[in-house]
């Protein structure tokens, strides 16, 4: 991409690896937490890299950015976690300039996720542009690309079905709870984290279990109680966990933890316990499985549930890809007009310069000389003829190349470009 004069480096990539082919296991060990995304950022930075995103959710981590090799990110992504490269390079996916910015889209806008239409990767997009531009390492094109990408999603919810009905994360664990466990409304259960998949859950629950029997329980009580109150649930400090474990029928673990949260330790089970972690690492310690009466589902047999509404998202697929075609196809004009604005800009400071020694000079010969009329007046033709040069070199039909070439030329430019 070194022709749009964007970056340094010669290419744009999508580094990751995706539930497709890596399992919640081997997800886990690349996953990222804040801290080490921005640790990421800031080796990045040191290392020359001018423009990085990372995202990590439960079913993909994936850095996008520049650099003169993908290997320079995928090194980036594998010193911050507890893979290697040699366990990436086994499941990964490397994308490069137009294949990134498509594949970009594609996550962006639910139609990668491992449930189709589940746009919680939105959030975590805008969340990792966010961090980028705070380590200042958000480019232009990231930030267009970015604000292209949110776009698409947008359009996507509104025109099309591919967001409507209950499925996600936490609609299937409620789901797989509805279909497998009789009289769910005498049930106990305990809800065991309450970031956003937990919250989800919960709202899920309540909907469509009828059972008033939910505990809450979290590390800082205080979020857990704002959810609690908002259902009438009951809320239990982060030190009872393992009293109100032994009382539950169902415990559904959403921690977000680097580290298993629930083990064996924790359990003595006197009757059939289910245990549902929607959690990327696992968050409960697969050592529970040696108790009798324990049930252990993970978040990728969850996904698999698939249901009308599911059936319904597949038939305006078609729909969100006319969107993001037309979306990307604007993002792909304004990518290509980067190609001629060194040119442009070298151009306009040229004019200014011309201007300024114009101004100077009639201001010395006219007594009557009204330079902010001047100023004013030479500013607005400066815009017309930048404008018009460049609405030339924007025309499909038009060799941008010896057009380029000619401006410079004509005018003696010496384009900046990085």
């Amino acid at each position: 991409m070194r022709n749009y004069h964007i970056s340094k480096h010669n290419s744009f990539y999508a580094v990751g690896l995706s539930y497709k082919k890596a399992d919640a296991e081997v997800r886990g060990k690349f996953s990222l937490d804040v801290p080490a995304i921005d640790h990421i950022l800031g080796k990045a930075k040191e290392l020359g890299i001018d423009g990085l995103l990372a995202i990590s959710t439960c079913n993909r981590t994936e850095l996008y950015g520049f650099a003169q090799h993908p290997y320079q990110l995928i090194k980036l992504l594998c010193d911050q976690t507890n893979g290697t490269v040699e366990e990436f390079q086994e499941v990964a996916y490397v994308y490069k300039n137009h294949e990134a910015i498509s594949h970009m889209f594609k996550v962006g806008t639910g139609l990668d996720s491992q449930i189709l239409g589940d746009f919680e990767i939105i959030s975590q997009i805008k969340q990792g542009f966010y961090r980028a531009k705070k380590q200042d390492m958000a480019n232009p094109f990231l930030e267009r690309l970015c604000n292209a990408v949110i776009q698409a999603s947008k359009r996507i919810k509104n025109e099309t079905e591919l967001s409507s009905g209950a499925t996600s994360v936490a609609f299937a664990s409620v789901k797989y709870i509805l279909d497998n466990v009789p009289d769910i409304s005498e049930k106990n259960i305990l809800l065991f984290g309450t970031g956003k998949i937990g919250r989800n859950t919960c709202e899920n629950l309540v909907k469509h279990s009828n059972n008033s029997h939910i505990t809450l329980i979290n590390r800082t009580r205080e979020k857990a109680e704002d959810i609690a109150g908002k259902f009438k649930l009951t809320v239990k400090d982060y030190g009872d966990l393992q009293t109100e474990i032994r009382k539950a029928d169902i415990l559904v673990v959403a921690t977000g933890a680097q580290l298993p949260t629930v083990s064996k330790a924790l359990i003595y089970p006197k009757k059939p316990l289910l245990i549902l972690d929607l959690s990327v690492p696992k968050n409960v310690s697969d050592d529970v499985l040696e108790l009798d009466n324990v049930s252990l589902v993970h978040l990728d047999q969850l996904s698999q549930i698939t249901d009308e509404t599911l059936a319904n998202r597949k038939a305006d697929v078609p729909k969100a890809e006319a969107i993001i075609d037309q979306v990307k196809k604007d993002f792909l004009k304004w990518l290509e007009t980067r190609k001629f604005a060194p040119v442009i800009n070298a151009l306009k400071e040229k004019l200014k310069t011309m201007k300024e020694e114009e101004i100077d000079f009639h201001s010395k010969k006219l007594s009557d000389f009204n330079q902010d009329q001047a100023e004013m007046i030479s500013e607005r033709i400066i815009q017309k003829i930048t404008k018009q040069f460049a609405n030339h070199l924007k025309k499909s039909d038009v060799d941008t190349e010896d057009s380029l070439e000619l401006i410079q030329k004509v005018f003696q430019l010496e384009p900046h470009s990085k």
